[in-house]
């Protein structure tokens, strides 16, 4: 799926009541809502930005999984680097 400016009805950032963490909410014209969370928008933003301004990486992976040691108040589902080959530009 591919989605477009024009596919986007409505987009809502927000904090809801009763919550910590950011929520991003996209209504798009054919009445589906998807709803993401602020560290999916995090990872997201985090692989765009090295994509966008490294003047060598193509191409980012991120890999989802459990993380068991991990820094306080962090969620044990993370999204981390996976293995970048074959993305550096020649």
């Amino acid at each position: 799926m591919v989605l477009k400016n024009e596919d986007i009805r409505e987009l809502f950032a927000e904090i809801p009541e009763g919550h910590k963490h950011l929520r991003i909410t996209m209504l798009l014209e054919d009445g589906r809502e998807f709803t993401f969370q602020e560290a999916t928008m995090a990872n997201l933003v985090r692989a765009y930005i090295t994509v966008k301004t490294h003047p060598a990486i193509t191409r980012v992976k991120l890999k989802g999984g459990r993380i068991g040691n991990r820094k306080e108040g962090y969620a044990e589902w993370q999204l981390v680097e996976a293995n970048h080959e074959g993305v550096l530009r020649a």
